[in-house]
C-alpha cells in the first residue's frame, strides 16, 4: 500500500514542480473559486496551497512510506500515511464539491480515481499502523503534557 501511494504521489510531481499546463488548470480552477470567497491567491504560485506546497507535502509524506517499508522505521510509515490521508482528503473534496470536478482535465476522471485509490491505501495504512499512532501520540502527550507530582 505504502508503494502506491507514493507511487503516485512522485509520478504527479512533474506536473506540479514543472507547472504543467494541467496543474495550471487545475490550480487555476481552485484559486478561481477561491477568489469568489474573498481567498484570492490561496490556491496561486505563491499561495498557502499552491502546487508546491502540496506537492512538498506529497514528497514528503512518500519519502516517510517508503522509509518506513523498513520495520525499524514503522512510525514514519504511520506518519507519512497521516499527511497522505490528510492530502488526498482535501484533494478528494475539491473534485467532489468545488467547480473543480471530477473530470477537470478530461482524463476521464483518471486523477480523481487516483485520487481516491491513494486515500484509500493511506487509511488502510492507517489501520495498520494504529499502534504506531496511538504510541506516537501518547510521547507528544507525555512531552507536552507532563504528569504533575
Amino acid at each position: 500500500m505504502a508503494g502506491i501511494a507514493s507511487l503516485v504521489f512522485l509520478d504527479s510531481l512533474r506536473f506540479k514542480f514543472t507547472n504543467a499546463p494541467e496543474t495550471q488548470t487545475i490550480f487555476g480552477k481552485l484559486n478561481d473559486w477561491a477568489a469568489s470567497f474573498g481567498a484570492d491567491g490561496l490556491f496561486a504560485q505563491t499561495g498557502l496551497f499552491s502546487q508546491y506546497v502540496i506537492g512538498t507535502a506529497e514528497l514528503f509524506a512518500s519519502a516517510l512510506l517508503l522509509i518506513g517499508i523498513h520495520p525499524a522505521f514503522r512510525r514514519l510509515q504511520a506518519v507519512g500515511a497521516l499527511i497522505a490521508f490528510a492530502v488526498m482528503s482535501g484533494a478528494v473534496n475539491f473534485h467532489l464539491w468545488t467547480p473543480l470536478g471530477i473530470d477537470p482535465n478530461n482524463d476521464g476522471g483518471g486523477l480523481f480515481f487516483m485520487a481516491v485509490v491513494v486515500w484509500f491505501t493511506s487509511f488502510g495504512l492507517i489501520l495498520i499502523r494504529r499502534k504506531e499512532l496511538a504510541a506516537i501520540f501518547a510521547g507528544l502527550k507525555a512531552t507536552l503534557f507532563p504528569a504533575r507530582s
